[in-house]
């Protein structure tokens, strides 16, 4: 039986390489061979609520690329042994509750969660549900694709549900792991775009991902800048602060819809006169189906919108989760793994 390595978070909330064997799957899933797993700020909440509960063996990890290296005898022929995919953050939907009846497979009430409910891609082999597979295209290597079905499918979907058209004004709050895609994509689908960062030091980098104009919300009233422009009409939120979105949300437009996309645990103080006199609307959108990811994918090849990453090798994983939490990140990690069966 194959050993393969894995970083697990102990007990005390530090990750540790552990070796596995590989685990036998059952008919509806895959065994992938991980070529690269991105680091995602989800991570560090996964790593401490691990810590927190005391959990022991639970692998991080929810951006994964690697290939099909078995397959359960239910799993379709649209799955092959030696096929590129990826599994996100939502690892796959059951297909049968109330909610994906409707369709709506993000949404999953029995959804598998990497990291969470199941180990995730902080290895080199995982196990995956075959609904939650997506195809990579062979345009991508494994390392740029893995930030695409987090951050990538998350910024990608909340634009196409913000209800600007092109020639709109689309502001994206916060240059980061999130922003710097989300900026790219809105420029690709013809917005005008402008950047709201914390401070200068971002404004440059803001400029050359596709922002049309830069706020600081440091030194400007950001509703106010907003509405020097002609108002915003729409507002995607990537950041964790919730006095960000107050401060900006009446920048929008009659109509306009402010997308939040960062989880804050304080929660948001907002005057309902902000929503209601000029019929704004405030909406939450939680990352999106394989189906979505795969058309933010191509979306992301047809535009050369793509992450702009730093690798580690995956037995750095511990310094990855540092450079994350203080911030150094430019702007997505990228664990990646030795070539394995695979490799040409």
């Amino acid at each position: 039986m194959s050993v393969f390595k894995a970083i697990n978070v102990t007990e005390r909330g530090q990750l540790t390489i552990v070796e596995k064997y590989a685990p036998s799957i059952k008919a509806h899933e895959v065994l992938i061979e991980v070529e690269a797993c991105g680091v995602c700020g989800a991570d560090l909440a996964d790593i401490e609520r691990a810590k927190s509960m005391g959990l022991k063996a639970v692998t991080p990890g929810h951006e994964v690329v690697g290939r099909i290296i078995s397959k359960g005898v239910a799993v379709s022929e649209h799955w092959q042994v030696g096929q590129r995919v990826g599994v996100g953050r939502l690892g796959g939907a059951c297909y049968e509750c109330d909610i994906c009846r409707q369709g709506h497979f993000n949404l999953c009430e029995n959804q598998s969660v990497l990291g969470v409910t199941q180990d995730g891609g902080y290895a080199e082999m995982m196990v995956a549900r075959s609904s939650g597979l997506v195809a990579i295209p062979d345009d991508l290597e494994a390392k740029t694709a893995a930030p695409i079905l987090c951050a990538g499918i998350a910024t990608f979907n909340a634009l196409m549900k913000c209800g600007a058209k092109a020639g709109d004004t689309v502001a994206v709050i916060g240059i980061g792991g999130l922003g710097h895609l989300a900026l790219q994509y809105a420029r690709k689908m013809g917005f005008r775009v402008v950047a709201i960062g914390r401070g200068q030091d971002k404004k440059t980098d803001a400029l050359n991902l596709g922002a049309h104009h830069y706020i600081d919300s440091i030194q400007s009233n950001v509703a106010h800048e907003l509405e020097v422009i002609g108002g915003a009409h729409a507002i995607i939120s990537t950041v964790l602060n919730p006095s960000s979105v107050t401060d900006a949300i009446l920048g929008l437009k009659p109509h306009g819809t402010c997308v939040l996309l960062g989880v804050s645990i304080p929660p948001m103080s907002l005057s309902s006169r902000a929503l209601i006199g000029a019929e704004r609307q405030l909406i939450g959108s939680l990352t999106g189906s394989p189906y979505e990811t795969e058309k933010a994918l191509g979306f992301s090849v047809l535009t050369e919108s793509l992450p702009e990453i730093q690798t580690l090798p995956f037995e750095q994983a511990h310094q990855a989760i540092e450079l994350l939490k203080s911030g150094q990140a430019r702007y997505r990690l990228v664990l990646t793994m030795k070539p394995g069966i695979y490799a040409s």
